[in-house]
């Protein structure tokens, strides 16, 4: 990645294209700026409806995507790669890494994703911005 981004981004449930990146419609540094963590966060959150902030290898994202995939719900995931990008995201979610995002509204993390699942608004509030069909 050129830039100055330490961020680098996957979609839950979707193997890696060999060949040039193909477009996902996150921005990781628009037109070259280099942006502040805590705007680089913000904006990320904005432009998907679901999104995990995690560390590599992170085994509480893993369990997260998979909840959310058995609901019916793509998350697109962002490895965190500088201390201060996981600080920014952390402190947006008012929780630690991994910080899930949902319509833009912190959810916190495994336990604020379980929060809602169990308490039976999960699946309404992921139709709401749009992560579901029907």
């Amino acid at each position: 990645m050129q830039g100055g981004g330490g961020v680098s981004c996957a979609v839950a449930g979707e193997a890696p294209t060999p060949g040039p990146r193909r477009r996902l419609g996150l921005t990781i540094d628009p037109a070259g700026d280099v942006e502040a963590p805590a705007e680089r966060i913000g904006r990320l959150v904005r432009e998907s409806p679901v999104v995990i902030f995690a560390r590599r290898g992170c085994c509480m994202c893993h369990v997260m995507r998979r909840l959310l995939e058995a609901v019916g719900a793509h998350a697109t995931v962002i490895e965190l790669e500088e201390a201060a990008e996981e600080a920014a995201a952390s402190a947006a979610a008012a929780a630690a890494v991994p910080a899930l995002f949902v319509g833009g509204a912190p959810v916190g993390g495994l336990d604020g994703l379980m929060g809602l699942h169990l308490s039976g608004l999960l699946v309404p509030r992921l139709r709401e911005v749009g992560a579901l069909c029907g």
